[in-house]
């Protein structure tokens, strides 16, 4: 399979960002839940995983989206440098696109502009919508015909929406689909035009 980078598009936690290694990161620092790794992390609701009382889940969840830079949410490894080359290589008309189900997009975008140089940053618009399930509407608004996501549930519904989605291995999406799947950033770039 080769795919044009403008048409895919990418979802933001657990894909481009390491949302859940921060997460586990501030268990421990802020609340002295250390003991759980990443493979513990085994439903994208951690709350049906761990047991970390809800509200800390909350607390440290609004943390994470209202604040990015100040929690230290470090980007996938690869993330950036393949972002970057596929931004760069993109023809002017057309955009990287970073599809999040979060509320709130100034932190993303604030994130964004912290980890990539100004030439990318240009080449990606950022769409934040606040909801899982209405990327679709976003998908086919960009005439993408592929988007990574770690969320098995969105993957599964873009794939009967006629969408070829490719799930980001983790820990919480595996068993839970027969999609297409890779398993780091080289491996997207490898599946490039």
């Amino acid at each position: 399979m080769k795919i044009a980078a403008s048409e895919i598009g990418f979802d933001f936690d657990g894909v481009i960002a390491d949302t859940a290694g921060a997460f586990l990161r501030l268990a421990c620092e802020e609340y002295e839940y250390c003991a759980f790794t990443l493979e513990d992390v085994t439903r994208f609701e951690v709350s049906e995983c761990l047991t970390i009382p809800d509200q800390y889940i909350s607390a440290i969840l609004k943390d994470l989206n209202e604040d990015c830079l100040g929690v230290g949410l470090e980007p996938m490894p690869g993330a950036v440098e393949v972002l970057s080359a596929i931004a760069r290589d993109m023809p002017r008309q057309n955009r990287v696109r970073i599809i999040t189900a979060r509320y709130l997009s100034e932190p993303v975008a604030a994130w964004l502009a912290h980890h990539f140089p100004a030439d990318v940053l240009a080449m990606i618009h950022l769409t934040a919508m606040g909801e899982h399930d209405d990327k679709l509407r976003h998908i086919r608004e960009y005439g993408l015909k592929f988007f990574v996501d770690d969320r098995a549930e969105t993957c599964l519904g873009l794939a009967e929406a006629g969408i070829s989605p490719l799930v980001f291995s983790q820990p919480w999406n595996r068993r839970r689909h027969s999609l297409p799947t890779v398993t780091s950033w080289r491996e997207i770039e490898s599946l490039l035009l």
